[in-house]
């Protein structure tokens, strides 16, 4: 039996074209392999381009290697590839650790008062007197605060009298005009004042209960549930009482 060379005959050029083109094909494999698996994932993570790198220098050309500042520059990509996947991770982390500490915060509430901007108040005891404030730009001479039922029939009127810039505060004592208590249920509660001439709206700011809280699934704000109110997210909170 005889073996015949397979290189016979051909020159040095031609073996080196035939092997150029072998590593080509070995090169095109182990990279095609490699993003298969990048994009298998929707992602290019950092073992996929590891993977794409090492596959790269395994099939280098013998007689063209790897310029060695692109593959600094190569490692360098990995390195930031790498750097920015543990940031991402740290974020989730420290986003996960606000969420609950905002979660345990908020449900140290439920169940007390706080003060927010509304147009609306819920009386469950009439017996007891109900503070809110209004917020002044500038100051006034006169002004007043008028307070309907569920129908938008006025009950009762509260003057303000003159009062300067900032939080100015008024009372309500659970009763009508005629004197008589008010039943239970959620009033509507609107401060008006003249400013520069003109019949001005003024922001009101009740108490009101936290019954509950409502975490966001979408790292989202806090909601708290008021009595009366319904939702309210807990940036809109003024004043946290007893």
């Amino acid at each position: 039996m005889s073996v015949t060379d397979s290189t016979a005959g051909l020159s040095m050029n031609d073996i080196l074209a035939n092997s150029s083109v072998k590593s080509s094909s070995s090169t095109g494999d182990g990279i095609a392999s490699a993003t298969n698996s990048a994009t298998g994932s929707q992602k290019l993570g950092k073992d996929a381009f590891l993977q794409l790198l090492v596959t790269q220098l395994k099939n280098q050309n013998p007689l063209d290697p790897q310029d060695n500042s692109a593959f600094v520059a190569q490692l360098a990509q990995f390195s930031s590839l790498e750097g920015i996947t543990t940031l991402n991770d740290t974020v989730t982390s420290i986003a996960g650790n606000y969420s609950s500490s905002q979660a345990l915060q908020a449900s140290s509430l439920v169940g007390r008062s706080v003060i927010v901007q509304t147009g609306s108040v819920q009386v469950d005891n009439p017996t007891k007197p109900v503070t809110g404030s209004v917020n002044l730009s500038t100051s006034i001479a006169g002004g007043t605060v008028t307070i309907t039922d569920k129908d938008g029939k006025a009950i009762r009127t509260i003057d303000l009298g003159a009062r300067a810039a900032g939080s100015a505060s008024f009372t309500w004592d659970g009763k009508d005009s005629s004197g008589a208590v008010v039943p239970v249920g959620t009033y509507n509660v609107k401060a008006s004042a003249p400013i520069d001439g003109k019949a001005t709206d003024l922001a009101v700011y009740l108490p009101a209960t936290v019954n509950s809280v409502t975490l966001s699934q979408t790292g989202g704000e806090l909601m708290l549930n008021l009595a009366g109110l319904g939702p309210v997210a807990l940036s809109k909170v003024q004043t946290i009482g007893i």
